[in-house]
């Protein structure tokens, strides 16, 4: 992981835990699994507390840390470091990625609430007149009471989002391929294809994986089926919406969009979407920041507080969901 990474990942508290629970020194940090220092470190390991920036945990690694058994992952997808050779071991993995989904279900959830109300719009409008106005004449379909939500996509952060959606009068919508109808219901929503969806929402918030086969899942046509003056909110990952696609959208003014994720990751200086009315551009926040990156540290100790009392972990990756998850 990045170096500076744990001393903004682990409070004191946890840093106590972890010390306490292993052999593990919590301040060592590996972020190239190749040098001379980090084979010392490996061949003694029994269990690596990765995090973003992990280098990938490969047959090569592995030779070099032959009592390696799990990996607790205090952060998102392990796609990027377990790799066939720790499943080829028995490697046991863990992932608090769900501590990671809370800020970001949190994120969208206010972002669907601010959209409906219209508050990019009108706090354009106030700034602009500066006087006295007919409001409630001006924006009519303003607010949350009976808005359509289109919820893309039915994984961690998207069960997350529904649930905290619950409690407003909001028809919630679910395109998930994997979802069956009677299960939509039971998460609140209602099942339709991807197509009715966009045409549908009047937010339309996108928590699909990145998959080959979800790339520009919303693409040129699907975001022309969307409502005029609707929100596309997307803080999965860029590459599920065809950017140019909504930029022209965006930029011509008939779209509104919240995006916490882009393609490339840092757009250009030049993009429009920096300085649109109509769009909120964030840096890839959505998820833990500053102090939410406690809860994750705080849960990956708990894993490895199960597995060193020889109990299974709380939150374990399968093989199996690997080409479904993110």
């Amino acid at each position: 992981m990045h170096r500076d990474l744990p001393a903004r990942l682990i409070d004191a508290h946890t840093m106590a835990r972890l010390a306490a629970l292993t052999d593990i020194d919590p301040t060592v940090v590996l972020d190239d699994f190749t040098t001379a220092a980090a084979r010392q470190e490996l061949a003694g390991a029994e269990v690596i507390v990765s995090g973003w920036g992990c280098p990938p945990i490969d047959a090569d690694t592995l030779a070099a840390a032959p009592r390696l058994r799990a990996v607790v992952h205090a952060a998102g997808s392990v796609k990027h470091h377990i790799t066939a050779a720790c499943w080829e071991r028995g490697i046991e993995v863990a992932s608090v990625a769900w501590a990671n989904a809370l800020p970001v279900a949190e994120y969208t959830v206010a972002a669907v609430l601010g959209a409906n109300k219209r508050l990019l719009r009108i706090r354009e409008d106030y700034r602009a007149r500066r006087a006295p106005h007919d409001w409630q004449s001006a924006y009519a379909r303003a607010g949350n009471y009976r808005r359509t939500v289109g919820i893309v996509g039915a994984s961690l952060i998207g069960r997350r989002v529904m649930d905290l959606l619950r409690p407003y009068d909001l028809d919630l919508l679910l395109y998930d391929p994997y979802v069956e109808p009677a299960e939509a219901v039971r998460l609140g929503a209602r099942s339709v294809t991807l197509d009715e969806l966009c045409a549908a929402g009047d937010v339309v918030s996108v928590h699909a994986p990145e998959l080959p086969e979800t790339r520009h899942l919303l693409d040129g046509r699907r975001l022309a089926l969307m409502r005029d003056d609707s929100t596309l909110i997307n803080t999965s990952r860029g590459s599920l919406v065809d950017q140019d696609a909504l930029t022209a959208e965006l930029v011509s003014g008939r779209l509104n969009a919240v995006i916490d994720v882009t393609v490339p990751e840092v757009l250009p200086a030049a993009s429009p979407l920096y300085d649109l009315p109509n769009v909120v551009l964030t840096p890839h926040i959505a998820g833990s920041l500053g102090g939410e990156l406690h809860r994750m540290a705080a849960a990956a100790v708990d894993e490895v507080a199960l597995w060193t009392a020889g109990r299974p972990f709380a939150h374990p990756v399968a093989k199996e969901t690997i080409s479904r998850t993110a």
